[in-house]
Order: C-alpha cells, then structure tokens, then sequence
C-alpha cells in the first residue's frame, strides 16, 4: 500500500561451535524469535559433539556404504569358520579405507549389529550380522551370523466346503430323524415316509450320555437309563456291548474325555493336551539357539578351500543389478574363451612349439613317390591351464560384455606362473585385453596375483566395479578397479595385510 514502510528484513547468523564458522540467512523477525529459541535448546548437544565431528542435520546428507568380503570354509548352507573382512567405505566424496575409518575402538564398518547383505553377481544370496570383531596380525575382521533370505509369505490355502446336503455327493451323511408329532413320517431332511420294520428286542441301542430315554426288554418291559448313560448296572461289564473308535483319519481330532471329580461332578475335556496347568513346566529337547543362527569362529589362516564372496551395507534400499551377461549369438561365449585361453597360454609360456616335419625317406622311384599320399603333421593339443576362472559381466547397462579370466601353470612342472586378464570384444570379432597381470610364485611380493572376487557397486551409482584380492606372499590388498570406454582404471585400493610370517633369509 502507498505510504506504508515495508518491514526490514533480519539478518540471522547461525554459529558452528565445532568449525568456527557463521552461516547467514535471512528471515523475518517472528521466525527470528523462533529459531533463536530453537537454537538455545541445542547449543548444548551441540558443544557437547564438538571432539567429535557433528551430525549433519541435512536431510540430503551423503550416504555411507560399506563394501566387504566375506571368507569361510564349508558348505555354504553349513559354513564351520567365517571372518568379515572391511574393504572400503563410501562417505559421500571419496571411497575410504574401512578397515581404518574411525577405528574407535573398532573400524565404523565393523560395529555391532551392522548387517551386510551378501551378494553374487549382483544378486542378493544372504544377510550377515556382525556381532563381534577380531585383530590378527594388526587387521580387524568381523565375527557374525548367517541369516537367508526372508521368504515370502504364501496365502493360507482355504479347504474347499463340503455341501453336506448335495444329494450327488458319495460320502454317507447321517441325520437324525424328527418325527412329527401324531406321523410316522420324519423331518423335511428325511426320506420319504417308509414303514417302519418291526423293533429286534435283540438289537442293541445307543444312547447319548446324560439323555433319560427308555429301552425295552426281552419281555417288552421298559426301563429308564441311568444319567451315566448305562441301561443297567451290569451293562459296564456285559463283554458284548459294542464299542465306538475314532477314525485313524481324523487323528487331529480328540474324543471327549469324562473327568470325574470327588462330588460327582461330570466334567467333559474335548482335548486333554490343552487341559493342562499354564504354570506347569515343560521340557524342550535338544537345544535352544538363536533365530539367526550361531556365532561362527574365526577363519585363521588362507587356507585352500576358503571361498569369498561380496558383502554390502547401506542404510538405503538398492534395487538388485545383476552384473550376468546375456550373449547375442551362444557361440559367441566358447569363441571369446578359447581367444582369452590361448593369450593366457602365450603369457604363461605354454604355446605349443610348432611340430618339426618327420623326416621323408628317399623314394626308392620318382613313380612310387608320385602315388605315396601325404599326410599332415598331427596338430599339437593346447596345453592345460590349472585354476582357470572365467567371468563375464556386463557393468552397466548396455555397456557391452566385460570378459576375466585366471589360470595358473601345474605346480608340478616347477614354480607356478599366474596369470589375470581383462578383455572386451572389439569391433572385428577378437579380443582387446585392457590389462594383464603375469607374475610367479618367486616374486610375488613384487608383483601379487590377482584373484576376482565379484563386481560390486562400491560407488552407489547402479554401477558395476571389478573387485580383486591382490595376494602375495606375505601380504594382500583388496582393490577396485573401473571399465570405462575401453580402459580398467583402478579406483581404489586397501591397506596391506599381513597374511604370513617374512620368510628368513638365512
């Protein structure tokens, strides 16, 4: 309105205790009075989280994501040891070592109650809870328990009804007969009238148990039956009566029981087992364990049957990416493996050498040598790889087949060689290796083997990396590694670990 002030605005500053640093805004004087009261109420926590670092109020505050590998021997449903072991942590920048990140006491990565879900080929296979930690040789490992998959819940399947009154139906029903009143004819549930045979003064009768009815005798006389449902005192012992049993069909089904108190009392139980006392103890065979399963031991050691597989913790749900490769052509698959065996070969140093020609006797006449067939020399067969390992991932989608492959030579034959390839299939149908890692049991330490473990999405952007465990001789390392536009570019790598004693060098 013309003539009318506009109200200043107010400046609010907002300090950090922990960084020394002033943020201004700008807001209007009721909200000022609003958050100056809202931040007297948190001046204290907020002093009080200043040796450490403050939680970032930010809803949109970077995620944190824990990749790791888990070791154990046995069967995979019944594993005997097992160790967690930190690879690397994302805290929304950059990917850190979680085998050191805030290692106070223990790394974050290895807290208690953290789960991780373990996964292959980018497929959910499991659930692993960290319950306690170790240190071997300067390097935490996780202690924990296995947990599957939940499975879903099927709908209770809903028993068909019987329709007892279907007169087309094979099973028998009984009813009882309602006479009416001054008729020999029966209810409307009943059958036509039909003239009732002559009453069998030797045909026994039942009688529902406390219903006073009257039987008649051999002599025609009638008697009242007792409330015990018994028509005479010896009927108990007559070893004639008939008697009714249950059906072995209908087993989940109990007969009523007729307890008998002091005051003559007639109790009837439908089912004994849940006629029982609350507080009456019971027993439990066998013993009691945790949902999730035992805590296993600790895995010592690497030894030869140890498996790996990798193992994510995020707070925020992911949907699965599987990394499995699906050929165009089946053939194509046994094509771009056998290319990748023969460099392999080539750089473990096991080509075959080219067969010398057997040397040709002198022909006893130019006639004979003319119509004597030639045959050629026997193709040597490729010599084997031990160990070999052949994966194909597809990182991204449509990002192409991303092809590695692992052998080693026979140790039997001297030192072994190891050798690791990465290759993707070029435009004209070969292979193009990105890298190579040849070494041998001797200088291992210089330059470790490497062993994939599985792609994982370490970076949280739906997008597949190679995680390989780099082992020497003494030490290993855990490392990352990106395919992307035809280059393998290492992203990360872990600390070393020691894994076994320096040998002596005298």
């Amino acid at each position: 309105m013309k003539g009318r002030a506009q109200r200043p605005s107010t400046k609010f500053v907002r300090f950090d205790y922990c960084r020394g640093k002033q943020n201004v805004s700008s807001h209007s004087p009721i909200r000022l009075w609003i958050t100056l009261a809202s931040l007297a109420a948190a001046a204290i926590p907020a002093l009080a989280q200043c040796p450490t670092e403050t939680a970032n109020p930010d809803k949109n505050a970077p995620r944190l994501r824990a990749v790791a590998v888990l070791e154990w021997t046995g069967d995979e449903d019944h594993p005997k040891t097992s160790r967690l072991v930190p690879v690397s942590i994302l805290d929304g920048q950059s990917l850190e070592d979680a085998g050191v990140y805030k290692s106070q006491p223990e790394p974050l990565a290895l807290q208690d109650d953290v789960e991780y879900q373990l996964q292959q080929d980018g497929k959910p296979v499991g659930f692993f809870d960290v319950k306690s930690v170790s240190r071997q040789l300067g390097t935490w490992y996780g202690l924990g328990k296995w947990k599957p998959l939940p499975t879903p819940k099927q709908a209770p399947a809903q028993a068909a009804k019987i329709d007892e009154d279907d007169v087309q139906s094979d099973v028998p029903v009984l009813h009882r007969k309602h006479p009416a009143a001054g008729s020999g004819s029966s209810g409307a549930d009943s059958a036509p009238s039909v003239p009732a045979p002559a009453p069998d003064p030797d045909r026994p009768t039942l009688h529902k148990s406390g219903d006073a009815s009257t039987t008649g005798d051999a002599a025609g006389n009638s008697t009242s039956a007792s409330a015990g449902g018994s028509s005479s005192p010896d009927s108990a012992s007559d070893p004639d009566r008939p008697t009714l049993h249950k059906s072995s069909g209908s087993s989940s089904t109990t007969a009523p029981v007729t307890v008998q108190s002091p005051k003559d009392d007639v109790t009837h139980v439908d089912n004994v087992a849940a006629f029982t006392d609350p507080e009456r103890p019971r027993l439990v065979r066998g013993k009691v364990e945790d949902a999730l399963g035992p805590v296993l031991p600790t895995l010592i050691g690497l030894p030869p049957d140890m498996k790996q597989a990798v193992a994510v913790s995020d707070l925020r749900t992911q949907p699965a990416h599987p990394w499995d490769y699906s050929w165009a052509n089946p053939g194509d698959e046994a094509k771009m493996k056998a290319a990748m065996e023969d460099l392999a070969r080539t750089a473990l140093g096991l080509s075959p050498a080219t067969a010398s020609p057997a040397p040709h006797a002198k022909p006893a006449s130019k006639t004979a040598s003319a119509h004597k067939p030639t045959r050629p020399a026997p193709t040597p067969e490729p010599a084997p790889l031990a160990g070999e390992q052949f994966r194909v991932f597809e990182l991204a989608y449509g990002s192409g087949a991303t092809m590695v492959l692992s052998a080693r030579t026979d140790d039997s034959k001297g030192p072994a060689k190891f050798v690791t390839l990465i290759a993707q299939p070029d435009l004209y149908g070969g292979v193009a290796v990105l890298v190579k890692n040849v070494t041998d049991a001797a200088h291992l330490d210089d330059t470790p083997r490497w062993r994939l473990v599985d792609a994982v999405d370490a970076l949280a952007d739906n997008r597949g990396d190679l995680l390989f465990e780099l082992r020497g001789a003494t030490e290993r390392q855990f490392a990352l590694y990106r395919v992307l536009r035809g280059q393998a570019t290492r992203i990360f790598v872990g600390s070393s670990e020691t894994i076994a004693a320096a040998p002596s060098s005298h």
